[in-house]
């Protein structure tokens, strides 16, 4: 096999070396030890040739094992695998950015099973192979080497999609290398939204905040101890505007409850429509961002022009019982939201789904402000509760006092909802300058109540981590096959590509397709006639806890599974000799001529 040009200039170095060496002995004037100071002279020549071409040796290797491995192996593993499996085992990378180790890179695993034919059984260290390469082992059995579990946020969960004005809560668990305090803050911005403190370092967590304008944004979960940063992990948020809705107010006297509630609801877009009684057969109307009608009587084309009615106990006890069939059908079958602001007492009879809900009055000496809690407040607001009610299944509270007795509560009727409030003085939070958590409480119940949107399409991202140069699945659930092709593209100036779609064979209405993101960050899906659909991908280091877990968790139908074949095939190879022992011998007979000549 011819040579490289450095060989050869190498080797006449190496040769001239050594003559310089041989010379320099053989003319010195005191000749003492000379056969000693040529042998050395020789050896270390000898020594710094082999380092740079070592000899090589003959030794049988297992055709049939070969070791991969990923990002998060440990040095030691590899050591002790090789001493198992012997040091003529050939390892590969998977995964890797770096492409400029000695041991070569790999980009599928369909590459070994072609180059290795005697191949039967993969050992794998790191974190593991991604879930969308495993089909790729055919029949090779993959031996799992557990790597060490990552420390940092080992799970975490929060609604991905929020309006303007409902809470972002992120929930998770977190494990720290040590027993230190920890302090975990979701941020945003550029600040702190939230904290809280890990005492062990180790612990279940629940970080809020509430997200002031709508857009996408990528907030920050972050773990420090003391000076040093833990971890860091991105939470994706598509924070939107509210929904307009559509409300209709019923009250059977004028009252500041209302009065507020109007103007709040007017003040955010949506459309208003008040009734209110003045005198027996005498009623005030009033329209905010709509078209003045008729709300003298209360009928089936007055409800569908409504998602939510708003109401107090007088209205409805006055209801005629065509008005009270109307509502109670409206409710069931056209998704109709009813909001009941009860009397401390009973409710009226009329009351849809009246069963599940039991008024308990309080008394008079206990009916004061007392703080009240629901999942999206800010604060411990405080204010009058006269009553709270007993729930029968399947009623839900919605907001809850000090006592954990349910104040608000709601339950489905069909494809609407009734909710119950016993609390009847909320404007006091507007006059006492807390709009804020006037505008959650309200949100909370309207967003319970609201009549469900029609779902002619909608689309879903399978994958519950989404990341960078791995398949995600999207879903497209619409009773309308799309006449064209949807694409996909990145956020930040990337091409959009076409997204093929499968129609599922059980479901018609499902069609999905898989897109290979290029990069982090958001990306949108357009559809011909849709709004855009928003998800995220993540970085390849982004929740790397889950993604080990999910990675364990796919290798398990590959790790116990018996190849084809399973003997051993033995092939001789040729391995160098450590460098190590010649560098070692380098210094020994470089030492020696140095110590000789100051003899």
């Amino acid at each position: 096999m011819p040579q490289p040009p450095v060989f050869y200039l190498f080797l006449v170095l190496c040769l001239l070396l050594a003559g310089g060496l041989t010379l320099a002995a053989v003319r010195r004037p005191h000749r003492q030890r000379l056969w000693p100071r040529l042998l050395a002279g020789w050896l270390a020549v000898l020594a710094l040739w082999w380092l740079a071409y070592p000899p090589r040796r003959t030794v049988s290797a297992n055709s049939s094992e070969i070791i991969v491995l990923t990002p998060g192996y440990q040095t030691d593993s590899v050591r002790q695998l090789l001493r198992k499996l012997g040091p003529a085992t050939t390892l590969w990378r998977y995964g890797f950015s770096n492409t400029t180790a000695d041991t070569p890179s790999l980009h599928s695993l369909q590459l070994l099973r072609e180059r290795y034919p005697e191949l039967r059984r993969l050992h794998l260290l790191g974190w593991g192979l991604p879930v969308a390469a495993l089909p790729e082992l055919g029949p090779l059995r993959l031996i799992m080497h557990r790597p060490t579990a990552v420390r940092g946020f080992q799970q975490a969960g929060w609604n991905r999609r929020v309006e303007v004005g409902q809470r972002l809560v992120v929930e998770g668990f977190f494990t720290a290398a040590s027993a230190q305090p920890v302090w975990l803050s979701l941020r945003g911005a550029g600040r702190p939204a939230d904290s809280v403190r890990l005492p062990a370092g180790t612990g279940p967590f629940r970080l809020q905040t509430l997200p002031k304008t709508a857009s996408l944004a990528v907030y920050q979960l972050v773990a420090r101890q003391g000076r040093n940063l833990l971890a860091t992990e991105p939470v994706p948020v598509e924070v939107s505007t509210a929904r307009p809705l559509r409300v209709l107010l019923l009250n059977s006297t004028a009252s500041f409850e209302f009065t507020a509630l109007k103007n709040y609801l007017g003040t955010q877009q949506h459309r208003v429509g008040l009734r209110t009684g003045l005198s027996r057969g005498l009623a005030q109307t009033e329209f905010l961002n709509q078209t003045a009608h008729d709300l003298t009587r209360v009928s089936s084309a007055l409800l569908a022009h409504y998602d939510v009615v708003v109401t107090d106990a007088a209205t409805i006890a006055a209801f005629s019982s065509f008005e009270v069939q109307v509502l109670r059908e409206s409710v069931r079958t056209n998704g109709l939201g009813l909001i009941l602001l009860a009397e401390p007492t009973t409710l009226p009879r009329a009351l849809p789904s009246r069963a599940g809900f039991t008024v308990v009055p309080r008394p008079t000496a206990a009916a004061r402000s007392q703080p009240i809690r629901w999942p999206e407040s800010t604060s411990s607001a405080t204010t009058l509760i006269p009553a709270t009610l007993r729930l029968a299944a399947p009623a839900r509270p919605l907001v809850t006092n000090r006592q954990r007795q349910a104040v608000v509560a709601t339950q489905r009727f069909g494809l609407g909802s009734v909710t119950v409030s016993v609390l009847p003085q909320t404007y006091p939070w507007v006059l006492q300058g807390d709009g804020n958590t006037y505008a959650t409480y309200w949100s909370t119940l309207l967003r319970a109540a609201a009549r469900p949107l029609p779902t002619s399409t909608q689309w879903q991202v399978v994958s519950a981590w989404p990341r960078a140069h791995d398949p995600v699945a999207l879903l497209l659930t619409s009773s309308v096959s799309p006449d064209q092709q949807p694409t996909v593209a990145g956020l930040q100036g990337a091409a959009s590509v076409p997204l093929a779609l499968a129609q599922a064979a059980l479901l018609s209405e499902w069609q999905s397709g898989v897109f290979w993101p290029a990069g982090a960050g958001w990306h949108q899906v357009q559809l011909k006639g849709q709004l855009p659909y928003s998800f995220y991908v993540f970085g390849a280091h982004h929740w790397l806890a889950p993604e080990q877990r999910r990675r364990q968790q796919a290798a398990q139908n590959y790790r116990h599974r018996a190849s084809a074949n399973t003997s051993s095939s033995e092939a001789a190879t040729s391995l160098p000799y450590p460098a190590a022992w010649f560098f070692g011998l380098f210094l020994l007979t470089a030492g020696f001529l140095w110590l000789e000549e100051k003899l």
